[in-house]
């Protein structure tokens, strides 16, 4: 059973990445309103790999599809693009985008354990009438597009029954054959046999070869007659054949193969296994005429080209992320033990030159394991960013309003779950500057002094310990009264009060605030921005927003590389150690109680670089007994986290260390500490523990003391 699941956990992966490749190709090529040769040959490769890799999962419908997608590029392959007509090149854009779309709901159908959509009937007709457009033939019947065999070959396939197809084949010009016989046991050899076709097709014209038994793409009973009488391929010339047992000799599950010239042999061959090994292969029984390819018809793992085809995927293995999540627990707790061993109290006061020199090293050692752990989990935000392209044209052409997408620093890596995670937030807002940003119509932006086409930036960048996500667009921009108005009828705001354009435009990631006023395919749901603020937080990021009317607007999503490890500085308050994250810090400051200013509320503020300050006393937040009141016999850490800064008034500073994050237990975040500032622990090394600090509700919460 686990053999199973990993073979189709494969599956999931491998097709997903195909996917992937075959959107980016297609986005690219509808922009330049053609597809490029080498486009068409990566296309055709990428159909063929599904269709043979569905149809061993036996997904009918998948493979169905695939096969016709493969079938219309192969045509596009020999004529190139020419043959498509100038008309009929947004519908061939259109049917490659849909079948995108039917093969991810389908593996998301795989993944889920639901079962497949067979009715495919109306998106095989579509396929099929873009194909007899191509073909300058009349479109097919609606009926027999929806067939079970759908995907059957070309109109120059032989149609006689297999027993006669060699004979009246070699008549035909065919007196070059090939018998191919297949792993004996291997199951499914009509698909394998219809699956070598298709190979061969790559090297040889459809016209110079045929093979029987006919109809092994759809008739799973021509295996019986092709594990007594082997698989036979018929060519026109020798050159052909050649080419073809190059190809053969690169296919799975084929045992091996064996040349004859002008009728197939008798059908009392000793067993097909006989003809199997090399020197079978290159008996008497073989014509002269082609002894090297014959005497090269070793079995498929034992050749030369089959060991040298292995040697890309030992450069790149895929490897389940619940393993790097062992890894990085295991780091951690290298991190904090070695941290334990080397600060323990039984060592001070000794003089001990060789540990300490040992220390150094394993200390070195250990940072190099941390980097190297925490690398595997990189990976560039692409991935993300390249769905977005499909949602901008696909929204540009529902909503009839031009708009281009900018992308910009799409090879910044971060964690494997963080980018997982950042793909709804970041299409979400996509979706809200198409949506809501870009203006309606093209006489408005002209209007207004702008390119005719709108444009959303998508960019990313590191910072060394956060990426920070940008999605800007040039459109209309935050309308301050409307959104005001809005959220003083969903009573988020008050009528009496005034507010700042930043705090109108914080109302945006109100829980159901939406401007839209009626429920489109993309917005108005009121499912509004708090999601992404929400979904954002989860991660240890934050989001900001800000917008200049009529100019555009832009949202700033800020994550953590990783929420593994991170450079922390520990502080204390009275016999309370607390750890805040490094890239929060701006720089601490020692102050005489005389420059603290006090507010009509009894707040206290302090002038930093020209801008004012509130100041957070951790002891009166987290009510505790020790701790120093005075604030010269303390230190205050100026401290930022989105859009808020404000400095933070602790006894000391302890040091910088690198911390494990570790999540607190279901039970103690049950009682919203988050709300609290409070974002984890970590284990210090004195085996004691430090609560990880959140400098963004912090602040939140000590306002609302």
């Amino acid at each position: 059973m686990g053999s199973g699941n990993e073979i189709l956990d494969m599956y999931i992966y491998e097709t997903g990445t195909l996917l992937e490749q075959l959107e980016t190709i297609v986005l690219e090529a509808e922009k330049a309103d053609t597809f490029s040769q080498e486009n068409v040959n990566e296309i055709f490769r990428i159909m063929h790999t599904i269709k043979g890799s569905s149809a061993m999962m036996e997904f009918d419908s998948l493979t169905t599809v695939a096969h016709r997608i493969e079938d219309m590029f192969f045509i596009i392959r020999e004529g190139t693009m020419s043959v498509v007509p100038e008309e009929d090149r947004p519908a061939l854009f259109d049917v490659v985008f849909q079948s995108i779309d039917f093969f991810r709901g389908e593996v998301d159908k795989v993944e889920a354990g639901e079962p497949l959509d067979k009715n495919i009937d109306s998106f095989m007709a579509n396929i099929n009438t873009l194909i007899a457009k191509i073909k300058g033939e009349e479109p097919p019947e609606p009926a027999p597009a929806g067939a079970a065999s759908p995907a059957g070959k070309s109109a120059s396939a032989p149609t006689a029954a297999p027993a006669s197809v060699a004979p009246a084949a070699a008549h035909g010009g065919f007196s070059h054959g090939l018998r191919v016989n297949f792993d004996e046991g291997c199951g499914m050899e009509s698909l394998r046999a219809f699956m070598l076709v298709t190979a061969v097709k790559d090297v040889v014209d459809e016209g110079n070869f045929t093979f029987t038994p006919e109809g092994v793409e759809n008739d799973p009973s021509t295996s019986e007659s092709i594990v007594e009488n082997g698989f036979h391929l018929l060519f026109k010339t020798t050159g052909d054949r050649d080419s073809a047992i190059g190809v053969i000799k690169t296919v799975g599950s084929v045992q091996g193969y064996q040349p004859y010239d002008c009728a197939p042999p008798e059908e009392k061959p000793a067993a097909p296994a006989a003809a199997a090994p090399a020197v079978s292969a290159a008996s008497p029984a073989a014509p002269a005429a082609s002894p090297a390819p014959a005497a090269s018809a070793a079995s498929p793992a034992a050749a030369a080209p089959a060991a040298q085809q292995q040697h890309p995927k030992e450069t790149l293995i895929s490897v389940n992320l619940s393993k790097l999540d062992q890894l990085s627990a295991v780091v951690g707790e290298i991190v904090i033990t070695e941290s334990m061993v080397t600060s323990s109290p039984d060592l001070k006061g000794l003089a001990l030159d060789a540990f300490s020199k040992s220390a150094r090293q394993l200390r070195k050692l250990t940072d190099e394991l941390q980097d190297v752990s925490m690398s595997l989990r990189m990976v560039p935000v692409s991935s993300v960013f390249q769905k977005m392209t499909r949602i901008v044209r696909d929204m540009t052409k529902k909503l009839n309003r031009p708009a281009k997408l900018t992308l910009i620093g799409e090879n910044t890596e971060v964690d494997k779950t963080i980018v997982d995670s950042i793909g709804d937030p970041i299409m979400h807002m996509v979706r809200n500057s198409m949506d809501h940003g870009i203006e309606e119509t093209q006489e408005e932006r002209i209007a207004a002094g702008k390119d005719p086409v709108g444009e959303i930036i998508l960019s990313a960048r590191d910072t060394g310990s956060e990426v920070i996500i940008e999605i800007i667009d040039d459109g209309r921009g935050v309308n301050d009264q409307a959104v005001l108005a809005k959220a003083i009828r969903q009573g988020i705001a008050s009528p009496d009060a005034e507010y700042s354009h930043k705090e109108i435009l914080n109302f945006l990631l109100a829980p159901g605030f939406s401007t839209n006023t009626e429920v489109t395919e993309f917005s108005g749901r009121g499912v509004g921005m708090d999601v992404v603020k929400r979904s954002v937080e989860e991660l240890g990021g934050t989001v900001s927003i800000s917008s200049e009317l009529g100019k555009g607007m832009t949202t700033t999503i800020r994550i953590p590389l990783t929420m593994a490890i991170m450079d922390a500085m520990e502080v204390s308050v009275g016999g309370s150690i607390f750890t805040i994250p490094i890239n929060n810090i701006l720089s601490t400051i020692k102050v005489s109680s005389s420059e603290v200013i006090h507010d009509s509320s009894s707040g206290e503020i302090i002038k930093c670089q020209g801008s004012f300050y509130p100041i957070v006393r951790a002891k009166e937040l987290y009510q505790l007994q020790d701790g120093c009141t005075n604030i010269e016999d303390g230190v205050l850490i100026w401290l930022e986290a989105g859009d808020r800064s404000y400095c933070l008034f602790v006894d000391e500073l302890l040091g910088q260390q690198q911390v494990v994050v570790k999540q607190l237990p279901a039970y103690v975040n049950s009682f919203n500490v988050k709300n609290y500032g409070i974002n984890g622990c970590t284990l210090r090394s004195d085996g004691s523990i430090s609560i990880i600090l959140d400098v963004a509700s912090l602040y939140t919460a000590a306002r609302g003391m």
